[in-house]
C-alpha cells in the first residue's frame, strides 16, 4: 500500500498536481492505474474547513482510507547524522524501515539519513541547507518530494551533492516536506 499525504490550508488543497503525478507514477511503476481522489474539500470536516490540515491518504488500485489531522508541526532542534542503505523511492504505507533508522536518534530530536557517502533525507523531510550563496538540497534524496520539486521547479532551492563533509560549508538547514516549506521550521545547525 502507498501514502500521499496533502497539505489542506484553510480549505485550500496545496501543491495538489505534484501529488497526482507521485500517484501515477507509483501506479505506473507497480503496474495498477492510480485511483481517482474524491473532492477532497467537500469530504473535510467542518471542524477542520479553517485549520491547517494533513490529508493522508492510503491507496493501492483504490482509495483504502482518507485521514484528516489538523497539523501541528514537530519541533526538532537536532540530528543524528547515520549511514544507512534504505531504498525509499516511493512512499509507502508501511514505514517500518524507516521507523528503525529513527530509532538510532539517541538523544536527538531525529536523524539525517547518509546514503553512499552523500546526505538524503530525514526520515519525513527533504532537507535544505543554507549558506551565503542560497539554498541547496541534495541531488542523493531518498524520496523526491512534493514540495522539494516545486521549490526546484520555482528556482528557491538548487540541487548539489552534499556529502557529510560539506556540512561546515552551511549555517544550518530546514526540513521541508508536503506540510513544511522553508522557514516553518527554525534553522537547526545541531548535527
Amino acid at each position: 500500500m502507498f501514502l500521499e499525504t496533502i497539505c489542506i490550508n484553510n480549505s485550500v488543497i496545496n501543491n495538489i498536481q505534484p501529488h497526482l503525478e507521485r500517484m501515477e507514477t507509483t501506479a505506473h511503476n507497480f503496474g495498477f492505474t492510480a485511483p481517482n481522489l474524491p473532492n477532497l474539500i467537500e469530504v473535510l470536516p467542518n471542524e477542520l474547513r479553517t485549520k491547517k490540515v494533513r490529508c493522508s491518504i492510503t491507496y493501492h488500485k483504490q482509495i483504502l482510507d482518507i485521514k484528516f489531522i489538523e497539523y501541528t508541526p514537530r519541533v526538532i532542534k537536532s540530528l543524528k547524522l547515520i549511514e544507512s542503505d534504505i531504498i525509499y523511492s516511493h512512499k509507502f504505507s508501511n514505514r517500518e524501515q524507516l521507523n528503525n533508522l529513527l530509532l538510532q536518534k539517541g538523544d536527538c530530536d531525529e536523524v539525517l539519513i547518509i546514503k553512499n557517502n552523500y546526505i538524503t533525507d530525514t526520515t519525513f523531510s527533504n532537507v535544505v541547507f543554507k549558506n551565503k550563496y542560497g539554498l541547496f538540497t541534495p541531488n542523493t534524496y531518498l524520496l523526491n518530494g512534493t514540495k522539494r520539486q516545486s521549490l526546484i521547479k520555482q528556482g528557491i532551492i538548487i540541487e548539489t551533492e552534499i556529502a557529510p563533509s560539506d556540512i561546515k560549508n552551511y549555517e544550518g538547514l530546514y526540513l521541508i516536506n508536503a506540510m513544511l516549506d522553508i522557514g516553518d521550521t527554525d534553522l537547526i545547525s545541531n548535527y
